[in-house]
């Protein structure tokens, strides 16, 4: 894909046309530019949103320039639509256990793929007008449609206006990129961009790339009815996570019928008649399969391209805009936040990344970037999160721990849910109570793990989590849990004795 296009909008129907008319209005007509603007913002996605909402709440002249739409990846094409397909999923999946539960359901229920599109395209739309130019304009910021350039080191050239400014932040994120694969130019395929354009179910989806994206996508198309392939070069799938955490996930998938071919080699693609053919080497097996429809979720590449980066004195390589601790450019005036500099690419990342930036940029702050504590999730069945440090991640960097385990199919909530698979699982340093990372894989491990964060941030270790209240039931109680074992944990044999000698006395 070139770099300054954007996907078409499809289909083009009531719900996509709302969607349209709220992030890239075609009647829309840019303002006239300020003589100078505290801060102008290059890129609407969530890292520019909230930097532009920011500053301008906070009483600054601001400018806000989006070439595309409005929302960025996460509104469009990324957060909002996959999580709803993800819904609908889950919904198919919940009718296919009802059994379990006593429920009967008549056999051979199956989900209607258009409705579960459309659904998703209704709520986008819906949505949409929390990013929309219109409400932007109305928290008083300056919104220009169209693609921005620096043309000096304090200026930037849209739309035939030249704007000037104090300071401007650089936020236009990243895009899905081709990964050198043999005949991939050669054949059609899907992106993260262009997936959510589908109307009707592949019959048999092909999906490269076993990460976060790969894997939603995967899982949640197998239970929509697909026959799903997926192929990942490394061992398993989710390689950032524990390799047990992400076993669970990879077991539940596999049983929802993805079909995982891990360790591949030798991929090939080639076009065909029916669709892509995929030939690919598998622990020392070879398949050759052919595919309806083929979605590449793996590479990204930063929206760098045709910025004037250089004219400004902005420094850049492959992997996007070079930033300082305090997410500051080469060029003083000039900030960057989100994807387009940060390897964490998540929205929540890029909406927290923008803070520090407003901070830094308007008021002379010294907020670091590297202070930021990160969570993520990925949401298959059941989900994975994690935040801070993994086991091997904290020996690398010399740090001893104490890990506190505590498995979904000890909890009663879990038990009762019929969701047993996962644990909840936290790394304390050795020797105290300071929590210095954290995995869960639960249904709702996105939701569980944010206790741990807040734990993190603010410094509260696992014996104060031990220590909370929880209501009973609810599988959060996974999360206390790991507190009662750090507790146990620090009953020690010598603990144990004086203890033991102190109840005897008591008894005389």
């Amino acid at each position: 894909m070139n770099e300054q296009t954007q996907p078409p909008i499809s289909p083009w129907d009531s719900h996509n046309q709302k969607l349209v008319s709220n992030v890239s209005p075609a009647d829309w007509k840019n303002p006239t530019s300020a003589p100078r603007y505290n801060l102008i913002v290059i890129g609407g996605g969530t890292a520019g949103l909230v930097s532009a909402a920011g500053a301008a709440g906070l009483g600054a002249k601001v400018a806000l320039i989006e070439k595309h739409f409005m929302g960025g990846d996460c509104l469009n094409v990324g957060c909002v639509p996959s999580k709803a397909i993800i819904r609908a999923a889950r919904a198919v999946a919940a009718v296919r256990e009802a059994g379990e539960f006593g429920v009967q359901v008549p056999p051979g229920t199956t989900a209607d793929f258009g409705k579960v599109m459309e659904r998703m395209r209704r709520l986008r739309a819906e949505i949409s007008p929390h990013d929309s130019a219109q409400r932007f304009t109305e928290l008083g910021v300056d919104v220009f449609l169209g693609a921005g350039k620096f043309i000096g080191p304090d200026a930037i050239e849209v739309g035939g206006q030249t704007l000037r400014f104090a300071k401007a932040v650089i936020a236009t994120g990243a895009r899905a990129a081709a990964p050198p694969i043999p005949g991939l130019k050669d054949v059609p395929y899907l992106t993260n961009e262009t997936l959510f354009s589908l109307t009707e179910p592949p019959k048999r989806l092909g999906v490269i790339g076993a990460g976060p994206i790969g894997c939603e996508m995967a899982h949640a198309f197998a239970r929509l009815g697909s026959e799903v392939f997926l192929v990942e070069a490394l061992h398993g799938i989710l390689p950032r996570e524990d390799r047990d955490a992400a076993d669970i996930v990879q077991a539940a998938i596999t049983r929802d019928g993805v079909k995982l071919l891990c360790c591949g080699k030798d991929l090939n693609l080639a076009k065909d008649p029916n669709g892509v053919r995929m030939q690919v080497e598998s622990h020392g097996k070879g398949y050759d399969v052919l595919v309806d429809q083929l979605l590449v979720a793996v590479g990204r590449a930063p929206n760098i391209e045709r910025l004037g980066l250089e004219t400004a004195g902005v420094q850049f390589d492959k992997k996007g805009v070079k930033v300082n601790d305090r997410l500051q450019t080469t060029n003083p005036r000039i900030y960057a936040c989100g994807d387009i500099c940060s390897p964490y690419q998540f929205t929540h990342a890029a909406d927290f990344m923008a803070r520090i930036v407003i901070q830094n940029a308007l008021f002379k702050g010294r907020a670091k970037a590297s202070s930021l504590i990160i969570p993520w999730a990925t949401y298959t069945s059941p989900e994975i999160a994690h935040v801070g440090l993994h086991e091997k991640e904290a020996k690398d960097k010399g740090i001893e721990v104490d890990t506190f385990t505590q498995e979904m199919s000890m909890v009663d909530r879990a038990i009762l849910d019929g969701e047993t698979e996962g644990f909840a699982r936290v790394h304390v340093r050795k020797g105290t109570d300071e929590i210095v990372g954290a995995t869960v894989v639960a249904a709702h491990a996105g939701e569980l793990i944010g206790e741990l964060t807040l734990a993190m941030k603010g410094k509260l270790g696992i014996k104060t989590i031990g220590g909370t209240i929880h209501p009973y039931p609810t599988q959060a109680e996974a999360i206390r849990k790991t507190g009662d074992a750090y507790n146990r944990a620090r009953l020690t044999p010598l603990v144990k004795s004086i203890f033991k000698r102190w109840l005897a006395w008591q008894r005389r």
